[in-house]
């Protein structure tokens, strides 16, 4: 974590934490985050929950949690999840237990490879690790850290107000800390822990003293979550300005190839966002700017380095820091403040800023993270979707296609292609699951679909070879990881069954309708309308496709005429729920079809699409598929 404990602060340094007064299970609070920038909050908000339920239940000790413990509690967590999620990078365990005497006890294990701590007589930090730690430590009554060899925990103790030595009744650990150790106290003021003694118009310090670390838990909620970097830079100037500085500037590089900054014959450098107090500055400080670009130091330490002043716009005196923003050991771009009339800026700034500069970083790093998997999920989309919808002669067409997961790969496809000889084929699918392992069968089963087809065989006979190569390539991968794995595979870590149902059909129009040739593989079953309102099935169920080998599929052939439609549909459509009820109970999917007499393709699918978004309360949470085949 950084941060090296006094002898005072911990005796044990490599001893594990106290074990429980009690061992009531009620009274322990335990969950995994994963590393980003949304743990902190998740922490704090079970820590919340936690002191709740604990305090609802009249647990032993509970009656001691008083608000300013729980609000100390909160900071503790957020503070020690921040700077393992920063340093580590890795999934962070927290656990919260209270003990029978209203002693909390936290502790936070990251999985990162554990070190031999440095020596426990020194009393400063490494300068790039910031304060966090430094502020747990005044904040715990004791801390110290464990260390193993494939982790390392942090743990702090929490005491309530005591009444164990004269004067200290009715104090809290901190203020404890204060009125036996006044030096101390003061750098508890500064860093918002306590709130400041009157002092005069210092407003940094008063202003920190009033919640620095409140400020920090807050500008982790309002960063974490947000999913374009340019929105986190946006953020990062209005929480910086004008509470820590005048003015500031973000710049945005790419991690791999260091774009963002000035190259020998290159253009100059941009800052992505430019802030000032007075906005009648903000165009001309980035002009400024522009002709000084920060230059990427050798070493990437968030750390503040020296910045010249842009005297040019903002006249001869100030003072300006460059912080890098760094995030799982890459370079994202760099933050500068900057404050008018200043030699420089005061210590408490520069920390509060350097602890500030790595929830930016890890908040872009996040955002970054999740652009590239969207990227890369739409690009997978399109691949295995069609361009375009084939037009067969004599059939109109609609088609209806919302995946739920806007962000990833949908587990329902389609597809309508010429297979020549005057044939034309059409497929509605649903992978079991969503993500990679639906787009790995999605992009076998369309392409074979179309070569199948177009090499001659009929519907029964591609979806006996359709189910044998997905039995084939699933047993195929299985050997693989077999082979890829020395130990036992978890539950959900090996490679997925490959579960499809599909409904599958040709199309051949004669003078007078068309031929539908077609079999349904443990997918809803298609409807037909007819033009005076009647609704009947087009097929009957069969087993899903990758389930049975060997199995024998049939086909059903019927004649569309002129007026008849074909709907085809994924269970997005029939399972669509309102409570306990779905829109296909009591055949309720014919019911809206038979309402659909007499409208044309566009209409049936779009009436259709309407009703079953009607149908419950909330949004779908399942991908739709809807194809309309309806004979001219």
């Amino acid at each position: 974590m950084g941060v090296v404990p006094t002898q005072r602060e911990t005796e044990a340094l490599t001893g594990a934490a106290p074990a429980p007064a009690h061992a009531d299970d009620r009274a322990r609070a335990h969950t995994t985050l994963p590393g980003s920038s949304l743990a902190p909050g998740s922490a704090r908000a079970l820590v919340r929950a936690a002191l709740t339920e604990w305090t609802g239940l009249a647990l032993p000790g509970a009656d001691r949690l008083t608000e300013r413990l729980a609000q100390d509690i909160a900071l503790l967590v957020s503070e020690l999840v921040t700077n393992a999620v920063v340093h580590a990078g890795t999934d962070v365990e927290l656990s919260c237990r209270l003990e029978s005497t209203g002693t909390v006890v936290v502790e936070v294990t990251d999985r990162h490879p554990a070190r031999a701590p440095r020596d426990a007589d020194a009393d400063t930090e490494t300068p790039e690790y910031g304060r966090g730690l430094r502020l747990v430590a005044a904040l715990a009554e004791s801390w110290g850290v464990t260390y193993r060899r494939t982790a390392k925990t942090v743990w702090a103790r929490l005491t309530p107000a005591g009444e164990d030595a004269a004067g200290h009744e009715g104090l809290t650990a901190p203020e404890r800390i204060a009125h036996d150790d006044p030096v101390l106290g003061d750098t508890l003021r500064l860093a918002g822990i306590l709130a400041p003694e009157p002092r005069g118009a210092d407003g940094d310090r008063d202003w920190l003293g009033r919640g620095a670390l409140s400020f920090l838990a807050e500008a982790s909620d309002l960063l974490a979550g947000q999913l374009d970097e340019d929105l986190v830079a946006s953020l990062t100037g209005q929480l910086v300005v004008p509470r820590l500085a005048d003015w500031c500037a973000v710049w945005l590089e790419d991690e791999v190839t260091g774009r963002g900054w000035t190259g020998a014959g290159g253009p100059p450098a941009r800052p992505a966002r430019v802030w000032h107090s007075g906005e009648h500055l903000v165009e001309e400080l980035r002009q400024a700017l522009e002709k000084e670009p920060p230059r990427p130091p050798e070493v990437t330490s968030p750390g503040p380095r020296p910045y010249p002043w842009p005297g040019a716009a903002l006249g001869p005196h100030g003072a300006a820091l460059a912080y890098r923003l760094v995030a799982g050991g890459r370079p994202l771009g760099t933050l500068v403040i900057g404050r008018a009339g200043l030699l420089r800026f005061p210590d408490e700034v520069t920390g509060l800023v350097e602890d500030l500069s790595r929830r930016v970083a890890l908040a872009i790093g996040a955002a970054r993270q999740y652009a590239r998997q969207a990227t890369i999920s739409a690009v997978l989309q399109r691949g295995l979707l069609p361009g375009a919808v084939a037009e067969i002669p004599g059939v109109r067409t609609a088609l209806v296609y919302e995946p739920c997961d806007k962000g990833g790969p949908s587990g329902d496809f389609y597809d309508v292609f010429p297979a020549g000889h005057g044939r034309w084929c059409f497929a509605v699918g649903d992978v079991q699951g969503k993500g990679p392992e639906a787009a790995v069968v999605i992009g076998l089963a369309r392409p074979w679909l179309r070569l199948l087809a177009r090499e001659g065989y009929g519907v029964a006979d591609v979806l006996d070879r359709l189910n044998q190569l997905l039995l084939d390539d699933a047993t195929e991968a299985a050997d693989a990881a077999a082979r890829a794995f020395a130990g036992p595979v978890a539950p959900g870590d090996g490679p997925q069954t490959r579960f499809l149902s599909l409904l599958y059909g040709e199309l051949t129009p004669y003078e007078g309708g068309v031929r539908c040739t077609l079999a349904s593989a443990g997918h809803p079953l298609p409807l037909i309308l007819g033009p005076d309102g009647s609704v009947r099935t087009a097929a009957a169920p069969q087993t899903l496709l990758g389930v049975v080998e060997d199995e024998t599929y049939a086909s059903e052939t019927v004649d569309l005429l002129p007026g008849d439609t074909l709907l085809c549909v994924t269970d997005g459509v029939t399972e669509r729920r309102n409570g306990s009820v779905q829109f296909d109970d009591g055949d309720g999917l014919a019911h809206a079809l038979a309402g659909c007499a007499g409208l044309d393709a566009d209409l049936i699918a779009e009436r259709i699409s309407r009703l079953v978004h009607d149908f419950g309360t909330r949004p779908p949470d399942d991908d739709m598929a809807l194809l309309v085949l309806q004979a001219e």
